[in-house]
């Protein structure tokens, strides 16, 4: 049984758009077995991590499974909301995360981004134990093998370029999918939640965190005016960090797609892509800011790559972001 798969190749044949789709309505079909939330999850997982995956198209557990967290730290320690479709039964990730709670003394109200790191590090490590069996293999299986190598000993995966440039195309789409789908999972057995409420619980999942520390780091490091316009910038006040690539599409918090920006641009720009010149732009201030001996040692600045700005930026146009958005100089 595939699920049960501790070490599994992916099949290296070229598959169509057709195929892939094909893979992915079978995934949220009822056909599918699902037992626990645990699929929809993960396919959420991956769809938040895609710009993290280093050249060989792979990730680490603790990549994957930090976001698999997250989310279920929302649904379970925040909304009190079952995972699995069997009575008087509880799925292992419930238990997990509510034994965890108590063991560290947190308080439920905690979000989860501020979590002491030590014992993140230490909650992520039990998730990835207890539920890397059964979730790794099963999308794997229900995907006939084409979505992922994965290895449960060395704890990491290597999506496939058929499946990772198909999931990039349709990222958007792909969430609303998985977001639906988890939502009419969780309707059934959760007494009293609607489809609508539910949604908006899951959509709520991946929350904005503090920007403060990104914006302590470029004001030291590199910038002293807003990125767009050129206005000095001579405090904290008044100004933001805004994501070039909006979070509302790349849901993450990566140093190279970050910048300073005055309180008229991060407004007036909101949910808009920036025009392309300040793409090229952006790359060049990253070309600087990896050369700065206090941030090359950062995961996401040594995962970065020109090409994956540029994909972003190419994905989220085809994804529905065609407002372009130039500052008022």
């Amino acid at each position: 049984m595939s699920h049960k798969l501790k070490v599994a190749e992916a099949r290296a044949e070229y598959i169509t758009e057709q195929d892939v789709w094909s893979h992915f309505n079978f995934i949220f079909s009822e056909k599918s077995k699902n037992s626990a939330s645990y699929k929809y999850a993960l396919v959420k997982s991956l769809l938040e991590n895609l710009y993290n995956v280093n050249e060989s198209l792979e990730l680490s557990y603790y990549q994957v499974f930090e976001s698999f967290t997250e989310i279920y730290w929302n649904l379970v320690i925040h909304h009190n909301l079952s995972q699995l479709n069997l009575k008087q039964k509880s799925a292992r990730i419930e238990t997990v995360l509510r034994e965890s709670l108590q063991k560290h003394n947190l308080n439920e109200q905690i979000i989860f981004e501020r979590i002491p790191d030590q014992v993140k590090l230490k909650i992520v490590g039990r998730v990835i134990s207890e539920c890397k069996n059964d979730v790794m293999g099963a999308l794997y299986g229900d995907t006939q093998g084409m979505i992922y190598s994965f290895d449960n000993y060395k704890r990491q995966l290597k999506l496939t370029a058929s499946f990772y440039s198909f999931m990039q195309k349709y990222q958007k789409v792909i969430m609303y999918l998985s977001n639906y789908h988890l939502a009419l999972f969780l309707e059934k057995f959760n007494s009293g939640s609607s489809t609508d409420g539910l949604l908006l619980k899951i959509e709520n999942v991946s929350k904005r965190k503090s920007l403060n520390s990104f914006y302590l780091l470029l004001a030291s490091v590199y910038q002293k005016e807003c990125f767009y316009c050129g206005k000095r910038v001579k405090s904290r006040r008044g100004n933001h960090v805004d994501h070039f690539i909006p979070w509302s599409f790349i849901q993450n918090d990566q140093l190279w797609n970050l910048v300073i920006a005055c309180s008229k641009c991060n407004t007036s720009k909101n949910n808009k892509l920036a025009e392309i010149e300040y793409l090229e732009k952006l790359i060049q201030r990253n070309c600087h800011l990896s050369e700065n001996e206090n941030i090359i040692e950062r995961i996401d600045m040594q995962l970065y790559t020109p090409n994956k700005l540029e994909d972003l930026y190419k994905y989220s146009r085809q994804n529905g972001y065609t407002d372009v958005w130039i500052p008022n100089k």
